[in-house]
């Protein structure tokens, strides 16, 4: 479990292609602090580390993986959102935010204002369901409030601290990223469907 509230940038040192799956190479200053069989979310997707060397961590990433998520796009050098899990006697920041990737948006456009950034994200149709206006959302791990909504795109309103504390410069439009919705948003919606489908 994690909060959506990103604790450092790291830099992907290494990828190496499995036949199918990859292992990534992950540089952090926490790297030390780490060891095998615990769980970092990697923007936004949790990963279980395998090996810890010096100032770096790796992950495998199997397939099922890479099909929900923008970790197959991942070159040396690429810059990446980095939280540990939560732990059970610290302040709760952000939101519940699982690491468990439901998808991926890509970004429309970018407009500056005086005070903040406004990216507006496309997604697909049968996503909107777990959207409300107002409503906590996980983009590339980052925990997000939704500032607007419309039937196939969000908006999410970025303040200084966030965009130079994480991975946002790189939201270009036409970029892709990594979204997680509210569980318990998630589990309202399927017990929903759940109903009306018994009920026909």
């Amino acid at each position: 479990m994690f909060t959506g509230i990103i604790e450092e940038v790291g830099r992907i040192a290494g990828v190496d292609d499995l036949g199918g799956g990859k292992r990534l190479r992950i540089e952090t200053s926490f790297a030390p602090e780490l060891k095998p069989d615990e769980s970092v979310a990697i923007n936004g997707a949790c990963m279980t580390v395998v090996r810890v060397e010096d100032r770096a961590f790796e992950v495998v990433v199997i397939e099922e993986s890479l099909r929900k998520t923008t970790l197959g796009t991942f070159e040396p050098g690429t810059r990446v959102n980095l939280e540990r899990a939560m732990r059970a006697d610290g302040r709760m920041d952000g939101h519940f935010v699982q690491g468990h990737v439901d998808g991926t948006g890509v970004v429309e456009s970018v407009v500056e204002e005086a005070t903040d950034r406004l990216y507006r994200i496309r997604f697909a149709p049968e996503q909107a369901a777990y959207l409300v206006p107002q409503g906590s959302i996980a983009i590339d791990g980052i925990s997000l409030t939704i500032a607007r909504l419309d039937e196939n795109a969000l908006t999410v309103a970025i303040i200084p601290h966030t965009f130079t504390h994480t991975n946002v410069p790189a939201w270009v439009p036409g970029a892709g990223v990594n979204l997680e919705f509210d569980m318990i948003g998630k589990y309202i919606v399927r017990f929903l469907e759940r109903r009306e489908s018994l009920s026909r």
